[in-house]
Protein backbone atom coordinates (compact mmCIF):
# COMPACT_ATOMS: atom_id res chain seq x y z
CA UNK A 1 0.00 0.00 0.00
CA UNK A 2 1.31 3.50 -0.82
CA UNK A 3 2.10 5.80 2.06
CA UNK A 4 -0.54 8.31 0.97
CA UNK A 5 -3.35 5.78 0.78
CA UNK A 6 -2.19 4.15 3.95
CA UNK A 7 -2.51 7.49 5.71
CA UNK A 8 -5.94 8.16 4.23
CA UNK A 9 -7.18 4.69 5.13
CA UNK A 10 -5.76 4.76 8.64
CA UNK A 11 -7.60 8.04 9.21
CA UNK A 12 -10.81 6.08 8.81
CA UNK A 13 -10.16 3.90 11.83
CA UNK A 14 -10.35 6.02 14.92
CA UNK A 15 -14.00 6.93 15.27
CA UNK A 16 -17.51 5.50 15.38
CA UNK A 17 -18.47 2.70 13.04
CA UNK A 18 -20.89 3.73 10.28
CA UNK A 19 -23.22 1.18 8.74
CA UNK A 20 -22.30 0.62 5.06
CA UNK A 21 -25.89 1.02 3.82
CA UNK A 22 -26.09 4.43 5.50
CA UNK A 23 -22.85 5.53 3.87
CA UNK A 24 -24.13 4.46 0.45
CA UNK A 25 -27.55 6.06 0.94
CA UNK A 26 -26.23 9.43 2.08
CA UNK A 27 -23.46 9.42 -0.51
CA UNK A 28 -26.07 8.58 -3.15
CA UNK A 29 -28.06 11.66 -2.10
CA UNK A 30 -25.03 13.91 -2.51
CA UNK A 31 -24.30 12.37 -5.92
CA UNK A 32 -27.86 13.08 -7.09
CA UNK A 33 -27.52 16.69 -5.93
CA UNK A 34 -23.98 17.00 -7.27
CA UNK A 35 -24.76 15.74 -10.76
CA UNK A 36 -28.17 17.41 -10.83
CA UNK A 37 -27.03 20.89 -9.82
CA UNK A 38 -23.59 20.95 -11.44
CA UNK A 39 -24.25 19.06 -14.69
CA UNK A 40 -27.79 18.09 -15.70
CA UNK A 41 -29.35 21.49 -14.96
CA UNK A 42 -27.06 23.33 -17.37
CA UNK A 43 -28.77 22.35 -20.63
CA UNK A 44 -32.13 23.60 -19.32
CA UNK A 45 -30.77 26.93 -18.07
CA UNK A 46 -28.34 27.58 -20.95
CA UNK A 47 -30.81 29.40 -23.27
CA UNK A 48 -31.69 31.88 -20.52
CA UNK A 49 -28.00 32.36 -19.73
CA UNK A 50 -27.28 33.10 -23.39
CA UNK A 51 -30.17 35.56 -23.59
CA UNK A 52 -29.07 37.47 -20.47
CA UNK A 53 -25.45 37.71 -21.62
CA UNK A 54 -26.38 38.51 -25.21
CA UNK A 55 -24.50 35.47 -26.49
CA UNK A 56 -25.52 32.81 -29.01
CA UNK A 57 -26.48 29.61 -27.21
CA UNK A 58 -23.57 27.88 -28.94
CA UNK A 59 -21.16 30.15 -27.08
CA UNK A 60 -22.61 29.07 -23.74
CA UNK A 61 -22.12 25.40 -24.63
CA UNK A 62 -18.67 26.25 -25.95
CA UNK A 63 -17.85 27.75 -22.55
CA UNK A 64 -19.06 24.52 -20.93
CA UNK A 65 -16.80 22.45 -23.20
CA UNK A 66 -13.81 24.62 -22.25
CA UNK A 67 -14.70 24.34 -18.57
CA UNK A 68 -14.99 20.54 -18.86
CA UNK A 69 -11.57 20.46 -20.51
CA UNK A 70 -9.97 22.42 -17.69
CA UNK A 71 -11.80 20.27 -15.14
CA UNK A 72 -10.30 17.23 -16.83
CA UNK A 73 -6.82 18.68 -16.61
CA UNK A 74 -7.34 19.30 -12.88
CA UNK A 75 -8.61 15.76 -12.17
CA UNK A 76 -5.16 14.14 -11.62
CA UNK A 77 -4.38 16.67 -8.87
CA UNK A 78 -7.76 15.95 -7.29
CA UNK A 79 -6.96 12.23 -7.31
CA UNK A 80 -3.64 12.76 -5.56
CA UNK A 81 -5.29 14.96 -2.93
CA UNK A 82 -7.88 12.24 -2.33
CA UNK A 83 -5.14 9.68 -1.71
CA UNK A 84 -3.22 12.04 0.53
CA UNK A 85 -5.96 13.63 2.63
CA UNK A 86 -8.86 11.18 2.30
CA UNK A 87 -11.85 11.35 -0.04
CA UNK A 88 -14.29 12.55 2.63
CA UNK A 89 -12.24 15.65 3.44
CA UNK A 90 -11.75 16.49 -0.23
CA UNK A 91 -15.49 16.08 -0.90
CA UNK A 92 -16.25 18.41 2.02
CA UNK A 93 -14.00 21.07 0.51
CA UNK A 94 -15.53 20.31 -2.90
CA UNK A 95 -19.07 20.97 -1.63
CA UNK A 96 -17.99 24.37 -0.34
CA UNK A 97 -16.23 25.09 -3.64
CA UNK A 98 -19.31 23.99 -5.62
CA UNK A 99 -21.61 26.26 -3.62
CA UNK A 100 -19.23 29.19 -4.00
CA UNK A 101 -18.87 28.64 -7.74
CA UNK A 102 -22.65 28.44 -8.24
CA UNK A 103 -23.05 31.73 -6.37
CA UNK A 104 -20.31 33.29 -8.51
CA UNK A 105 -22.12 32.16 -11.67
CA UNK A 106 -25.41 33.57 -10.41
CA UNK A 107 -23.85 36.93 -9.56
CA UNK A 108 -21.77 37.26 -12.74
CA UNK A 109 -22.73 40.60 -14.34
CA UNK A 110 -21.41 39.73 -17.82
CA UNK A 111 -20.44 36.63 -19.76
CA UNK A 112 -16.71 37.23 -19.31
CA UNK A 113 -17.18 36.96 -15.54
CA UNK A 114 -19.44 33.94 -15.93
CA UNK A 115 -16.82 31.81 -17.71
CA UNK A 116 -14.26 31.56 -14.85
CA UNK A 117 -17.09 30.78 -12.43
CA UNK A 118 -18.22 27.99 -14.77
CA UNK A 119 -14.65 26.67 -14.83
CA UNK A 120 -14.70 26.69 -11.02
CA UNK A 121 -17.89 24.58 -11.13
CA UNK A 122 -16.22 21.93 -13.29
CA UNK A 123 -13.13 21.83 -11.07
CA UNK A 124 -15.35 21.48 -8.00
CA UNK A 125 -17.21 18.67 -9.77
CA UNK A 126 -14.06 16.56 -9.85
CA UNK A 127 -13.95 16.85 -6.04
CA UNK A 128 -17.53 15.73 -5.33
CA UNK A 129 -18.77 13.43 -8.09
CA UNK A 130 -18.15 9.77 -8.92
CA UNK A 131 -14.35 9.80 -8.91
CA UNK A 132 -14.21 11.05 -5.33
CA UNK A 133 -17.25 9.05 -4.17
CA UNK A 134 -15.82 5.78 -5.48
CA UNK A 135 -12.51 6.53 -3.76
CA UNK A 136 -14.31 7.14 -0.46
CA UNK A 137 -15.93 3.71 -0.67
CA UNK A 138 -12.59 2.10 -1.52
CA UNK A 139 -10.78 3.86 1.32
CA UNK A 140 -13.40 2.88 3.91
CA UNK A 141 -14.02 -0.74 2.93
CA UNK A 142 -11.88 -1.89 -0.02
CA UNK A 143 -13.08 -5.51 0.12
CA UNK A 144 -16.73 -4.57 -0.33
CA UNK A 145 -16.15 -1.50 -2.50
CA UNK A 146 -17.09 -3.16 -5.79
CA UNK A 147 -20.56 -4.05 -4.51
CA UNK A 148 -20.92 -0.64 -2.85
CA UNK A 149 -20.06 1.14 -6.10
CA UNK A 150 -22.81 -0.78 -7.90
CA UNK A 151 -25.33 0.21 -5.22
CA UNK A 152 -24.18 3.84 -5.34
CA UNK A 153 -24.55 4.12 -9.11
CA UNK A 154 -28.02 2.61 -8.83
CA UNK A 155 -29.08 5.47 -6.55
CA UNK A 156 -27.21 8.22 -8.38
CA UNK A 157 -28.68 7.07 -11.70
CA UNK A 158 -31.82 8.99 -10.80
CA UNK A 159 -30.01 12.35 -10.94
CA UNK A 160 -31.23 13.25 -14.43
CA UNK A 161 -34.70 11.81 -13.80
CA UNK A 162 -35.06 14.02 -10.73
CA UNK A 163 -33.21 17.20 -11.68
CA UNK A 164 -34.42 17.75 -15.23
CA UNK A 165 -38.02 18.25 -14.04
CA UNK A 166 -36.92 19.95 -10.80
CA UNK A 167 -34.80 22.45 -12.71
CA UNK A 168 -37.61 23.06 -15.20
CA UNK A 169 -40.15 23.62 -12.42
CA UNK A 170 -37.86 26.01 -10.56
CA UNK A 171 -37.04 27.89 -13.75
CA UNK A 172 -40.75 28.41 -14.39
CA UNK A 173 -40.94 30.61 -11.28
CA UNK A 174 -37.32 31.75 -10.81
CA UNK A 175 -34.59 33.24 -12.98
CA UNK A 176 -31.63 31.02 -13.80
CA UNK A 177 -29.56 33.07 -11.33
CA UNK A 178 -32.04 32.34 -8.53
CA UNK A 179 -32.11 28.66 -9.48
CA UNK A 180 -28.32 28.57 -9.14
CA UNK A 181 -28.58 30.19 -5.71
CA UNK A 182 -31.04 27.46 -4.65
CA UNK A 183 -28.60 24.85 -5.96
CA UNK A 184 -25.74 26.50 -4.09
CA UNK A 185 -27.76 26.21 -0.88
CA UNK A 186 -28.30 22.49 -1.57
CA UNK A 187 -24.56 21.91 -1.90
CA UNK A 188 -23.81 23.99 1.19
CA UNK A 189 -26.53 22.81 3.57
CA UNK A 190 -27.09 19.21 2.43
CA UNK A 191 -23.97 17.90 0.70
CA UNK A 192 -21.31 19.63 2.81
CA UNK A 193 -22.59 18.32 6.18
CA UNK A 194 -22.95 14.80 4.78
CA UNK A 195 -19.44 14.82 3.33
CA UNK A 196 -18.06 16.24 6.59
CA UNK A 197 -19.80 13.42 8.48
CA UNK A 198 -18.42 10.83 6.05
CA UNK A 199 -14.92 12.23 6.49
CA UNK A 200 -14.96 11.31 10.18
CA UNK A 201 -12.83 8.32 11.10
CA UNK A 202 -14.66 5.04 10.67
CA UNK A 203 -13.54 1.56 11.63
CA UNK A 204 -14.88 -1.91 12.43
CA UNK A 205 -16.42 -2.26 15.91
CA UNK A 206 -14.69 -4.38 18.57
CA UNK A 207 -16.39 -6.62 21.12
CA UNK A 208 -17.47 -3.66 23.22
CA UNK A 209 -19.21 -2.06 20.25
CA UNK A 210 -16.60 0.67 19.84
CA UNK A 211 -14.42 1.24 16.83
CA UNK A 212 -11.14 -0.58 16.99
CA UNK A 213 -8.50 2.04 16.32
CA UNK A 214 -5.74 -0.50 15.92
CA UNK A 215 -7.36 -2.86 13.39
CA UNK A 216 -5.92 -2.05 9.96
CA UNK A 217 -8.09 -1.90 6.86
CA UNK A 218 -6.37 -4.41 4.59
CA UNK A 219 -5.71 -3.28 1.06
CA UNK A 220 -6.70 -5.49 -1.84
CA UNK A 221 -4.32 -6.28 -4.64
CA UNK A 222 -5.23 -6.16 -8.30
CA UNK A 223 -5.46 -9.16 -10.58
CA UNK A 224 -3.00 -7.93 -13.21
CA UNK A 225 0.64 -8.94 -12.70
CA UNK A 226 2.91 -6.03 -11.89
CA UNK A 227 4.81 -6.26 -15.17
CA UNK A 228 1.59 -5.96 -17.19
CA UNK A 229 0.11 -3.03 -15.29
CA UNK A 230 1.64 -0.14 -17.29
CA UNK A 231 0.32 -1.58 -20.56
CA UNK A 232 -2.98 -2.50 -18.90
CA UNK A 233 -3.46 1.05 -17.63
CA UNK A 234 -2.87 2.49 -21.12
CA UNK A 235 -5.40 0.09 -22.63
CA UNK A 236 -7.87 0.93 -19.86
CA UNK A 237 -7.48 4.67 -20.50
CA UNK A 238 -8.00 4.13 -24.24
CA UNK A 239 -11.10 2.02 -23.63
CA UNK A 240 -12.62 4.55 -21.25
CA UNK A 241 -11.77 7.44 -23.59
CA UNK A 242 -13.50 5.81 -26.55
CA UNK A 243 -16.55 4.95 -24.47
CA UNK A 244 -16.68 8.54 -23.23
CA UNK A 245 -16.56 9.81 -26.81
CA UNK A 246 -19.49 7.64 -27.90
CA UNK A 247 -21.55 8.35 -24.78
CA UNK A 248 -21.01 12.11 -24.77
CA UNK A 249 -21.41 12.58 -28.53
CA UNK A 250 -24.69 10.69 -28.80
CA UNK A 251 -26.20 11.86 -25.51
CA UNK A 252 -25.71 15.58 -26.21
CA UNK A 253 -27.02 15.28 -29.77
CA UNK A 254 -29.66 12.60 -29.17
CA UNK A 255 -32.77 14.61 -30.04
CA UNK A 256 -31.27 16.40 -33.09
CA UNK A 257 -29.79 13.06 -34.21
CA UNK A 258 -33.14 11.27 -33.98
CA UNK A 259 -34.84 14.14 -35.77
CA UNK A 260 -32.30 14.07 -38.61
CA UNK A 261 -32.95 10.33 -39.03
CA UNK A 262 -36.64 11.03 -39.62
CA UNK A 263 -38.09 10.25 -36.20
CA UNK A 264 -39.43 13.76 -35.55
CA UNK A 265 -41.50 14.19 -32.38
CA UNK A 266 -41.07 10.49 -31.59
CA UNK A 267 -37.49 11.35 -30.70
CA UNK A 268 -38.64 12.91 -27.43
CA UNK A 269 -40.39 9.68 -26.43
CA UNK A 270 -37.30 7.69 -27.39
CA UNK A 271 -35.04 9.97 -25.34
CA UNK A 272 -37.09 9.42 -22.18
CA UNK A 273 -36.06 5.74 -22.15
CA UNK A 274 -32.37 6.56 -21.66
CA UNK A 275 -32.51 7.26 -17.91
CA UNK A 276 -34.66 4.26 -16.94
CA UNK A 277 -32.49 1.98 -19.10
CA UNK A 278 -29.38 3.19 -17.23
CA UNK A 279 -30.94 2.38 -13.88
CA UNK A 280 -32.30 -0.95 -15.15
CA UNK A 281 -28.86 -2.09 -16.30
CA UNK A 282 -27.37 -1.31 -12.89
CA UNK A 283 -30.20 -3.12 -11.11
CA UNK A 284 -29.84 -6.19 -13.35
CA UNK A 285 -26.11 -6.23 -12.70
CA UNK A 286 -26.67 -5.89 -8.96
CA UNK A 287 -29.13 -8.79 -8.91
CA UNK A 288 -27.60 -11.20 -11.41
CA UNK A 289 -24.04 -10.09 -12.08
CA UNK A 290 -22.39 -11.31 -8.88
CA UNK A 291 -20.42 -14.03 -10.65
CA UNK A 292 -19.50 -11.85 -13.63
CA UNK A 293 -15.90 -10.59 -13.69
CA UNK A 294 -15.47 -6.83 -13.92
CA UNK A 295 -13.50 -7.19 -17.14
CA UNK A 296 -16.35 -9.12 -18.78
CA UNK A 297 -18.77 -6.47 -17.54
CA UNK A 298 -16.57 -3.84 -19.20
CA UNK A 299 -16.67 -5.79 -22.46
CA UNK A 300 -20.47 -5.99 -22.33
CA UNK A 301 -20.70 -2.25 -21.67
CA UNK A 302 -18.26 -1.49 -24.49
CA UNK A 303 -20.20 -3.72 -26.91
CA UNK A 304 -23.62 -2.23 -26.12
CA UNK A 305 -22.73 1.35 -27.06
CA UNK A 306 -21.61 0.76 -30.68
CA UNK A 307 -24.29 -1.93 -31.07
CA UNK A 308 -26.95 0.63 -30.20
CA UNK A 309 -25.56 3.06 -32.79
CA UNK A 310 -25.52 0.37 -35.49
CA UNK A 311 -29.08 -0.66 -34.60
CA UNK A 312 -30.29 2.93 -34.93
CA UNK A 313 -28.48 3.31 -38.24
CA UNK A 314 -30.00 0.14 -39.68
CA UNK A 315 -33.57 0.63 -38.48
CA UNK A 316 -34.18 4.43 -38.76
CA UNK A 317 -36.77 5.85 -39.09
CA UNK A 318 -38.44 2.89 -37.37
CA UNK A 319 -39.80 3.91 -33.96
CA UNK A 320 -39.43 0.39 -32.45
CA UNK A 321 -35.83 0.33 -33.67
CA UNK A 322 -35.20 3.72 -32.09
CA UNK A 323 -36.74 2.56 -28.82
CA UNK A 324 -34.46 -0.49 -28.84
CA UNK A 325 -31.53 1.85 -29.54
CA UNK A 326 -32.37 3.99 -26.49
CA UNK A 327 -32.59 0.91 -24.26
CA UNK A 328 -29.26 -0.53 -25.46
CA UNK A 329 -27.54 2.85 -25.30
CA UNK A 330 -28.88 3.56 -21.82
CA UNK A 331 -27.88 0.12 -20.55
CA UNK A 332 -24.37 0.43 -22.00
CA UNK A 333 -23.93 3.87 -20.48
CA UNK A 334 -25.30 2.70 -17.14
CA UNK A 335 -22.87 -0.22 -16.98
CA UNK A 336 -20.03 2.10 -18.01
CA UNK A 337 -20.60 4.16 -14.86
CA UNK A 338 -20.09 1.00 -12.79
CA UNK A 339 -17.11 -0.22 -14.80
CA UNK A 340 -15.32 3.12 -14.49
CA UNK A 341 -15.24 2.63 -10.72
CA UNK A 342 -14.81 -1.11 -10.25
CA UNK A 343 -12.52 -2.17 -13.10
CA UNK A 344 -9.49 -0.08 -11.99
CA UNK A 345 -9.95 -1.52 -8.49
CA UNK A 346 -10.17 -5.10 -9.79
CA UNK A 347 -7.15 -4.77 -12.06
CA UNK A 348 -4.80 -2.63 -9.96
CA UNK A 349 -6.03 -2.92 -6.38
CA UNK A 350 -6.87 -0.31 -3.77
CA UNK A 351 -3.40 1.19 -3.27
CA UNK A 352 -3.23 4.54 -5.09
CA UNK A 353 -6.85 4.20 -6.26
CA UNK A 354 -7.58 7.91 -5.98
CA UNK A 355 -4.63 8.96 -8.11
CA UNK A 356 -5.49 6.40 -10.80
CA UNK A 357 -9.11 7.52 -10.83
CA UNK A 358 -7.94 11.12 -11.23
CA UNK A 359 -5.80 10.20 -14.23
CA UNK A 360 -8.58 8.17 -15.86
CA UNK A 361 -11.15 10.86 -15.14
CA UNK A 362 -8.88 13.42 -16.76
CA UNK A 363 -8.83 11.43 -20.00
CA UNK A 364 -12.58 10.88 -19.89
CA UNK A 365 -13.44 14.54 -19.23
CA UNK A 366 -11.10 15.84 -21.92
CA UNK A 367 -12.57 13.48 -24.52
CA UNK A 368 -16.13 14.16 -23.31
CA UNK A 369 -15.59 17.89 -23.70
CA UNK A 370 -14.47 17.52 -27.32
CA UNK A 371 -16.91 14.78 -28.41
CA UNK A 372 -20.08 16.90 -28.92
CA UNK A 373 -18.21 19.42 -31.07
CA UNK A 374 -16.48 16.68 -33.08
CA UNK A 375 -19.76 14.82 -33.65
CA UNK A 376 -21.49 18.04 -34.74
CA UNK A 377 -18.70 18.64 -37.29
CA UNK A 378 -19.08 15.10 -38.61
CA UNK A 379 -22.85 15.46 -38.98
CA UNK A 380 -22.50 18.78 -40.76
CA UNK A 381 -19.74 17.76 -43.17
CA UNK A 382 -20.33 14.08 -43.98
CA UNK A 383 -23.92 13.49 -42.87
CA UNK A 384 -25.68 11.84 -39.95
CA UNK A 385 -25.29 8.27 -41.18
CA UNK A 386 -21.54 8.50 -41.65
CA UNK A 387 -21.13 10.35 -38.34
CA UNK A 388 -22.97 7.55 -36.57
CA UNK A 389 -20.92 4.92 -38.43
CA UNK A 390 -17.61 6.50 -37.40
CA UNK A 391 -18.82 6.80 -33.83
CA UNK A 392 -19.76 3.11 -33.79
CA UNK A 393 -16.32 2.17 -35.14
CA UNK A 394 -14.64 4.22 -32.41
CA UNK A 395 -16.86 2.58 -29.82
CA UNK A 396 -15.78 -0.83 -31.07
CA UNK A 397 -12.22 0.22 -30.34
CA UNK A 398 -13.11 0.28 -26.63
CA UNK A 399 -14.11 -3.38 -26.83
CA UNK A 400 -10.79 -4.19 -28.51
CA UNK A 401 -8.93 -2.33 -25.74
CA UNK A 402 -10.63 -4.38 -23.04
CA UNK A 403 -9.94 -7.56 -24.99
CA UNK A 404 -6.30 -6.47 -25.01
CA UNK A 405 -6.41 -6.25 -21.21
CA UNK A 406 -7.87 -9.76 -21.12
CA UNK A 407 -4.73 -11.00 -22.89
CA UNK A 408 -2.68 -9.57 -20.04
CA UNK A 409 -4.96 -10.96 -17.37
CA UNK A 410 -3.47 -14.01 -15.69
CA UNK A 411 -5.19 -15.95 -12.94
CA UNK A 412 -2.93 -17.13 -10.09
CA UNK A 413 -1.76 -20.68 -10.56
CA UNK A 414 -2.66 -23.29 -7.95
CA UNK A 415 0.07 -24.65 -5.61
Amino acid sequence: MSADLAGASTDCLDGPHVRPWLVIATLGLTQIIGYGTLYYSFSILAPAMARDFGWPTEWIFGALSGALLIGGLAAPWAGRWIDRYGAGRIMTVGSLAAATALVACALAPVGIAFVPALIAIEIASTLVQYGAAFALLVQQQPHTAQRSIVHLTLIAGFASTIFWPVTTALHNILSWQQVYLVFAAMNLFICLPIHAWLSRPNGPPDEAGKADATAPIAAIDGSLPLAARPRGFILLAIGFALQSFVGSAILVHMLPLLGALGLGVAGVMVGTLFGPAQVASRFINMMFGKNLSQLRLAMISAALLPASAVLLLLTAPSVPGALAFAVLFGMGNGLYSIVSGVLPLALFGSSGYGARQGQLMSVRLIVSSAAPFAFALLMENIGVSWALTITAILGSGALLAFMGIARLYRKPQAG
